[in-house]
């Protein structure tokens, strides 16, 4: 059973997606908070902050665009693989917009956008040394772009790129707090799926205590009492060993069921009432549900039987019907149920061209076959030779020791 939601819609976009977009939205909005709408004053300095057209752009221009957008796409392709590769391209990406279409002395928040994103999700998915350095490669790509102009004599708006700076820091400091989340929270799994463990574990000894003490302590009673009058009072000796055999019995069923019980538990499953065939109908109507009739035929007469062999019996109708819901490409199969006198015979048909011997909804036909084997039973599964699959089980009502 699943422990955790489903991903929402959301979730289910990857990060260098979303770095995509990011990277889309950032470049659409560096290029129209160019145009001088009217009433703004002309700037003092940029080529493209008087021109009402910021999307017109000379060759280079657009070759450097188009470089951009290539590194982008495979930083973004690479950012869940090589995530240092995919920062380093992304840098690239946006000093490429500066020197190029942009035609900015500095670089803008907005333009780094991607990159911090991209930070931040390092950070939240990657092992500390592996995010920091991540970041250091945003730094060094901010702190070179201004070294670079500062060397050569060019303008340098070092205002802007500390907000830039500032930006990559917070970038990370997110991403590492999600990261740290996650992992306190897979700890405390961790704790309370070991807790659970060893409850379950004094649980069974519990169990286990209260069902063989008391028998053992019986049969080793009676096999003494059996042993001091067996030559001088043979009746009392049969009644003794009578009590030791009814007693074993017992105790050896009661063990059966304890082992199917575990075999099949669920979280969140302790406590309630074992399956059984009372519940076909239900599962009839569940496979009916998925576009496969299932037609089920009682022969005999219908009586109680031991736990064990009730609930053997209806996960393996449980486990072959699933088969054929999701391997034998039919929408029908037959189910017969016969209460034979010494016990119970099982048989699943359909005439499906898909394999029936699928994972299903427990350990597939492994499982099946090692439930019959615990109770002494007989079974058989395979393809039919007229096409489909066939699935049998004999189980014995009383168990032999």
């Amino acid at each position: 059973m699943p422990t955790t939601s489903p991903p929402t819609p959301l979730q289910r976009v990857t990060p260098g997606a979303w770095t995509a977009l990011a990277w889309c939205l950032s470049t659409l909005y560096s290029f129209t908070v160019q145009i001088r709408w009217p009433g703004e004053a002309w700037a003092a300095w940029g080529e493209k902050s008087g021109r009402t057209d910021p999307f017109a752009m000379r060759g280079r221009e657009e070759t450097l665009l188009l470089c951009a957008a290539i590194m982008m796409g495979f930083a973004c392709w690479l950012l869940s693989r090589r995530p240092l590769l995919a920062l380093a391209l992304l840098v690239l990406s946006a000093l490429a917009l500066t020197n190029g279409p942009f035609h900015t002395v500095s670089i803008a928040p907005e333009q780094y956008l991607p990159v911090c994103l991209a930070v931040c999700f390092v950070a939240a998915d990657r092992p500390r040394r592996t995010s920091l350095c991540a970041a250091g490669l945003a730094l060094v790509g901010l702190v070179g772009y201004i070294g670079v102009r500062f060397a050569a004599g060019f303008r340098v708006g070092t205002s802007v790129e500390a907000v830039v700076l500032m930006a990559i820091v917070v970038a990370w400091v997110i991403g590492n707090s999600r990261r740290q989340e996650r992992a306190h929270a897979q700890e405390l799994r961790t704790q309370i799926a070991e807790q659970a463990v060893t409850a379950e574990r004094l649980r069974i000894a519990r169990e286990l205590h209260d069902m063989v003490a008391h028998s053992i302590g019986v049969v080793a009673f009676q096999a003494g009492a059996a042993r001091r009058v067996i030559d001088t009072q043979p009746d009392g000796a049969r009644t003794a060993l009578g009590v030791i055999e009814d007693t074993s019995r017992e105790t050896l069923a009661g063990l059966r069921r304890m082992l199917g019980a575990l075999h099949d538990a669920e979280s969140g499953g302790a406590g309630r009432p074992l399956a059984g065939l009372e519940d076909v109908d239900k599962l009839v109507a569940d496979a009916r549900n998925a576009g496969v009739r299932v037609d089920v035929e009682w022969r005999g007469e219908r009586r109680p039987l031991p736990p064990e062999v009730d609930l053997s019996a209806f996960r393996i109708i449980q486990e072959s019907v699933t088969n054929v819901v999701k391997h034998s490409r039919t929408q029908q199969c037959r189910v017969s149920v016969v209460f034979e006198p010494g016990g119970l015979s099982v048989v699943i048909v359909d005439s499906g061209s898909g394999h029936g011997g699928g994972a299903g909804t427990g350990y597939g036909i492994a499982g099946m076959r090692d439930r019959v084997k615990l109770l002494h039973g007989d079974f058989a599964a395979g393809p039919r030779p007229e096409g489909g699959y066939r699935v049998s089980a004999r189980l014995p009502a009383l168990m032999e020791v």
